[in-house]
C-alpha cells in the first residue's frame, strides 16, 4: 500500500483514537496518521473505544462502520452523547478513498466548526 501525506501540518498535540478491527487495516491507519504527526490510541470494538474515550484524553476519533460488537452508528451516537464536543469521523472499510477520508478527517479536526456548518446545511 502507498502512503499519502494527509496534510504537511504537524498534529503533535492531537490525539486520535482509530477504531478499526481488521489488523491490517489499522495498521495502514495508524501509520498514516502518525507520518503527520498525530498521537493514535487503537480500539478493534466498539466497547473498547467507548472505555478509552472516557478514560482518555481524545481530540478526535475515526470509527469504523462495521465492528465485532456493535454497529458504528451505534457506537457513535453513544460517543457523542458522551462527549459531545469530540468530533467522530465515522467510515467504512480502508481502501483507495482511505487518503481522502484522512485529509477530510485532518480537515474536520482543525476546524469542525466549518464543517458542522456544511452539515446543517446539506440536512437543510
Amino acid at each position: 500500500m502507498t502512503y499519502m501525506k494527509i496534510t504537511d501540518t504537524k498534529m503533535s498535540e492531537m490525539k486520535v483514537l482509530c477504531v478499526e478491527h481488521q489488523p491490517e487495516s489499522m495498521s495502514a491507519l495508524k501509520h498514516m496518521l502518525e507520518s503527520v504527526g498525530y498521537q493514535v490510541t487503537t480500539a478493534t470494538t466498539g466497547t473498547q473505544a467507548l472505555h478509552l474515550l472516557t478514560t482518555r484524553e481524545i481530540d478526535g476519533v475515526l470509527l469504523e462502520y462495521d465492528l465485532p460488537d456493535a454497529i458504528g452508528s451505534a457506537v457513535r451516537a453513544e460517543m457523542k452523547r458522551i462527549k459531545p464536543e469530540v468530533p467522530v469521523l465515522l467510515f467504512a472499510g480502508v481502501g483507495s478513498q482511505t487518503p481522502f477520508l484522512l485529509r477530510f478527517f485532518d480537515l474536520y479536526l482543525q476546524k469542525p466548526e466549518r464543517l458542522e456548518k456544511v452539515f446543517e446545511d446539506l440536512e437543510g
